[in-house]
């Protein structure tokens, strides 16, 4: 019996190394220029693509450039060997045929399976763990069929995913990736009903009360023919009445709740939780993400982010955490259109014009609370007809749910705001967004901010204007978001965020130096290639 099961485990090695190949070998949309790593002989230039003749038959190859005008030609159909360089700075270009390559190699391998070892520590102590699994769910079958529009191919596959993670006995831990607006949080809702349905308690936790207020409504019209109690505990919410809720909460009255970081205050205590769901995930601090774990060891984990931070998205892809990604759109959905255009009065008056004629409205961001008053009164001398509503993180946030639930109820034609609308506001029928000055925001901040538009099947318009003067790394950072026009494509922009800001935090500040070394897509490999190796040796262990 010993040897098939090494002959499954093989076989198991062998489907995770065609995974990380997979990982390793996305060449597409490859430019001139651009950094490649070759995984035999390191880092150099792509320049283009040769054609060479030789006897009759023609080969394509990749033409790399190495230091000191070396040049690797490597045929089409070895894909394998070549991965992008991602990191943060600009690569050491390697010398063909020295051995420094496989030193640098060597030194890296041995740190990421130090960090390896630390990782699988900390998930070693979830995969102990089981819980029994969840029952089938009638209340799920009655949401797929009041669902108002049709399930992407992706959404299915992701629910069918955590179906599969809930029906199992270990706890659940995965990370559900979709572009703003492609339906996350319906596959989300699903979850939590059949985690209700067998006797537990799930609780969806929030960056921002605008945001949790935002789901419960849409959670409380979607479950409103269902015996089910849903509840909201964020800061808005008077002292008594979240002290209502928390008792209610401790008696496993309430199924359902939704809430900011309130929820993870010593005072709120749950009679029986079983799903924890994260929105946003990237909004929380580590810390606070280490207290929902502590909440319970076997509580199951779905975390759902439009832009992933590259930690989960490379912990993710290293097998140590699931991950589905939802890349399609919702039937019908045109990508918004973009401008970056210089600062431009005119356009701007016509840009406003034009949305409210069609009898929509539109976002206008300002990210400067000190003078945001004045640039409200420079827009209404511009367009004296027009209704204009502020949003900004130091309004009570009573009086800022206030503003959004008139801008909600079309009273309001312009909100000019600060990035706070970026976390998640749903209003389809706001379809222009004006960005006044775009190089002061990441880029994938850019892209998360232009996600408020473009919700519905009307063609929706992203200005983003700049100053006359810019830096070359704005104008990177402008380009990047020129080419993020297709929807669907948050996710790569996580990858090319990482590249420009130099995330020096996304494996801490020891890891970030052999990321540089190698580059990151090959510094991954390494990482799951340790963790396959330690789990072997576990297992042999056990065997």
């Amino acid at each position: 019996p010993i040897e098939i099961e090494d002959e499954k485990r093989e076989k198991e090695v062998l489907k995770k190394k065609l995974k990380s190949q997979k990982i390793f070998s996305d060449l597409k949309g490859l430019k001139p220029g651009d950094y490649l790593v070759h995984l035999d002989h390191g880092i150099g230039i792509f320049k283009d693509v040769e054609l060479i003749h030789d006897r009759e038959i023609t080969r394509k190859y990749y033409e790399i450039e190495y230091a000191q005008g070396d040049k690797l030609y490597v045929p089409f159909g070895l894909e394998r060997k070549l991965s992008r360089y991602v990191g943060f700075s600009k690569p050491k270009i390697s010398r063909l045929g020295t051995l420094t390559w496989i030193k640098t190699k060597r030194k890296v391998k041995e740190e990421a399976e130090k960090f390896a070892r630390e990782l699988l520590k900390i998930y070693a102590k979830r995969e102990i763990v089981t819980r029994p699994p969840y029952s089938k769910s009638e209340m799920v079958k009655y949401l797929k069929e009041t669902f108002p529009f049709e399930e992407t191919p992706d959404q299915e596959k992701a629910i069918e995913e955590i179906e599969k993670d809930l029906g199992g006995e270990k706890p659940m831990d995965r990370l559900v990736c979709g572009d703003v607006g492609f339906g996350k949080t319906e596959v989300a809702l699903r979850a939590m009903v059949r985690v209700v349905e067998s006797g537990y308690q799930a609780v969806m936790l929030c960056p921002t009360t605008i945001l949790a207020n935002q789901h419960y409504q849409n959670f409380k019209k979607r479950l409103k023919d269902l015996p089910i109690e849903i509840e909201i505990l964020t800061r808005i919410q008077t002292k008594k009445e979240q002290k209502e809720t928390i008792k209610k909460l401790k008696e496993g009255k309430i199924d359902i709740l939704v809430g900011t970081h309130r929820i993870l205050s010593s005072d709120v205590e749950f009679k029986k939780l079983g799903l924890l769901v994260i929105d946003d995930e990237h909004k929380f601090g580590v810390r606070q993400k280490e207290k929902l774990k502590k909440l319970r060891a076997e509580i199951d984990v779905l975390s759902l982010s439009a832009t992933p931070i590259p930690r989960t998205l490379y912990l993710s892809l290293s097998g140590l955490r699931e991950i589905s990604l939802i890349q399609t759109p919702p039937v019908g959905r045109i990508p918004t259109k973009i401008f970056i255009l210089p600062f431009s009065e005119k356009t701007i008056k016509e840009a406003i014009a034009k949305e409210i004629e069609r009898g929509g409205q539109v976002y206008y961001l300002h990210n400067k609370i000190e003078n945001i008053s004045s640039v409200k009164s420079f827009l209404e001398a511009l367009l004296p007809n027009v209704k204009f509503g502020i949003a900004h993180g130091r309004l009570k946030e009573r009086e800022l749910i206030k503003v959004i639930e008139n801008f909600q109820r079309k009273r309001i034609d312009v909100l000019v705001a600060t990035t706070i609308i970026e976390a998640g506001l749903d209003l389809p029928n706001s379809n222009t967004l004006i960005v006044a000055d775009s190089t002061k925001l990441g880029l994938s901040q850019a892209y998360q901010i232009k996600g408020r538009v473009g919700r519905s099947n009307v063609q929706s318009f992203a200005y983003f204007f700049y100053p006359q003067k810019l830096t070359p790394s704005m104008k990177e950072r402008l380009e990047a978001l020129r080419e993020a026009e297709e929807l669907g494509s948050g996710y790569k922009i996580a990858l090319k965020d990482l590249e420009i800001r130099g995330a020096g935090n996304i494996l801490g500040k020891e890891q970030s130096g052999n990321v540089n070394k190698v580059g990151l897509n090959l510094y991954c490999q390494m990482i799951l290639e340790a963790i396959e190796k330690l789990k072997n040796k576990k297992l042999e262990k056990i065997n």
